[in-house]
């Protein structure tokens, strides 16, 4: 059994221990179950890492209650093993810095002052679709901007209807923002707030018809890949940080 002591202090390093533990319980082992709860709600508590964690370990407290599910999902060791890892790769990938771009981080940033708990939680469930699942990344990318655009008009005082789709919440957080195009006269300006515009109105087009937020009839024209994936989450953040860095600016100037 490990003793607290021996936990490291790399988070990278802590991860890989969490899924080592778990895969030794996975297959046959024992595992060190108070060290796996102490890992757990170290990174339950991390914003940064808690919604990157695979479903089973946010689920899951201790090994005695990940050893029924595991054992259902799979019967050879070896498959159980490819779960487990597989299931850690995207929090891996995060914490090596692969699939990510300074974007990332600074949207990142933005987005965990303005709403630590609900916008920033969502930014991160789209950073880790965004290569594993596209068609999810793609829903979660129009619901990162639902949000924001709700929460600001919140903060604003404005109403909304759940009824209301997202065209028409991004016009009404722009024109509390002072970022409608009818309300600049610069043609530049003018421009790429239409820009941005058409681009919110491009993510709802691409999320009804390439992700899997209705049912469908039939096969899909084409088939989202990552590449579609991180177009949206990209675009959903520059978009989303743009709001948020203006209404912040907004605040502070009163």
């Amino acid at each position: 059994m490990a003793a607290y002591d021996d936990i490291p202090f790399d988070p990278l390093e802590r991860v890989e221990m969490m899924e080592g533990i778990l895969i030794a319980r996975a297959t046959g082992g024992v595992g060190d179950n108070r060290v796996y709860a102490e890992l757990r709600r170290d990174f339950m508590d991390d914003p940064r890492i808690r919604d990157l964690l695979p479903k089973f370990v946010r689920t899951y407290r201790n090994l005695d209650a990940f050893w029924p599910y595991i054992k259902g999902e799979a019967g050879t060791y070896a498959e159980r093993r490819e779960i487990v890892s597989r299931a850690f790769t995207p929090l891996m990938d995060h914490l090596e810095g692969r699939n990510s771009t300074p974007v990332d981080q600074i949207s990142s940033d933005v987005l965990q002052s303005f709403d630590a708990e609900g916008v920033h939680v969502v930014w991160a469930k789209a950073l880790e679709r965004r290569s594993a699942d596209p068609e999810g990344a793609i829903t979660i990318a129009r619901t990162l901007l639902e949000t924001v655009t709700k929460r600001i008009l919140d903060e604003c005082g404005l109403s909304y209807t759940e009824k209301d789709d997202l065209p028409k919440l991004y016009h009404n957080a722009a024109q509390a923002l002072n970022l409608a195009p009818s309300q600049h006269t610069e043609e530049p300006i003018k421009a790429i707030l239409g820009g941005a515009m058409n681009l919110v109105n491009g993510i709802g087009t691409l999320r009804n018809r390439m992700s899997d937020s209705h049912g469908r009839g039939g096969r899909l024209p084409i088939r989202p890949s990552s590449r579609h994936a991180s177009l949206a989450v990209n675009t959903a953040g520059a978009v989303a940080t743009f709001l948020v860095e203006t209404f912040n600016e907004k605040q502070q100037r009163k």
